[in-house]
């Protein structure tokens, strides 16, 4: 079985649209479309993808947005409880967290993120361990946005004992910004470099364009 890039594409596009995001960015619902629309031809170059599974998505339509707007949005698979940033982020300190040069996040407003894996081999592995073996596999962790753009895209990924690091953004301390499940909702939170934890595992990406 394979996906249809196009159709899936254009679903994610209109998930944007459905959730508000070009408000969110600043854009009419066209000037959105048209930020979006050159992406288009990077998920056609690949050719046909396999469909997603609960750990593993073909590609993911990033457009970086606030995330103390954009996590509100989140739910898990069949609920409607929205995200929650957990308060022990300082208030506004989600936006000293940036990608790091190793990603190699694109310079654009919106990207794709191709081949994510969410990483649950990891579970109960130092994060810092696991971008060590991902870095050894040719893989980069994800970002804060763009795991957000997983889950707001696939909200199935998120599962109880199977939620993950976004080792991609940092802030120059030993913390690791994560999403997982609280109060049957998704938060985005963090853990320690050095602290493994059976219930997170290290998302990461196979490449961006």
């Amino acid at each position: 079985m394979t996906l249809d890039p196009n159709t899936e594409f254009d679903r994610q596009v209109k998930n944007l649209l459905d959730l508000g995001y070009p408000a969110l960015a600043g854009l009419s619902a066209e000037e959105f479309t048209a930020l979006v629309a050159p992406v288009r031809a990077d998920v056609l170059a690949r050719g046909d993808l396999a469909p997603a599974t609960p750990g593993w998505v073909p590609f993911v339509l990033v457009v970086a947005v606030d995330p103390y707007q954009a996590v509100p949005l989140l739910t898990l698979a069949g609920k409607k409880k929205p995200g929650v940033v957990d308060r022990n982020y300082a208030e506004g300190e989600v936006s000293r967290f940036v990608p790091v040069k190793e990603v190699g996040v694109p310079d654009r407003a919106a990207y794709v993120v191709f081949d994510v894996e969410r990483g649950e081999e990891f579970c109960d592995v130092k994060p810092q361990e696991a971008m060590e073996t991902l870095a050894g596999r040719g893989r980069t962790p994800l970002t804060i946005e763009e795991g957000i753009a997983v889950v707001t895209h696939f909200p199935a990924t998120l599962e109880k004992n199977k939620c993950f690091m976004l080792g991609g953004s940092r802030c120059g301390d030993r913390r690791v910004p994560a999403l997982w499940i609280s109060e049957n909702a998704p938060k985005l939170g963090w853990c320690w470099a050095g602290n493994p934890h059976t219930w997170l595992g290290t998302a990461s990406a196979g490449a961006r364009a």
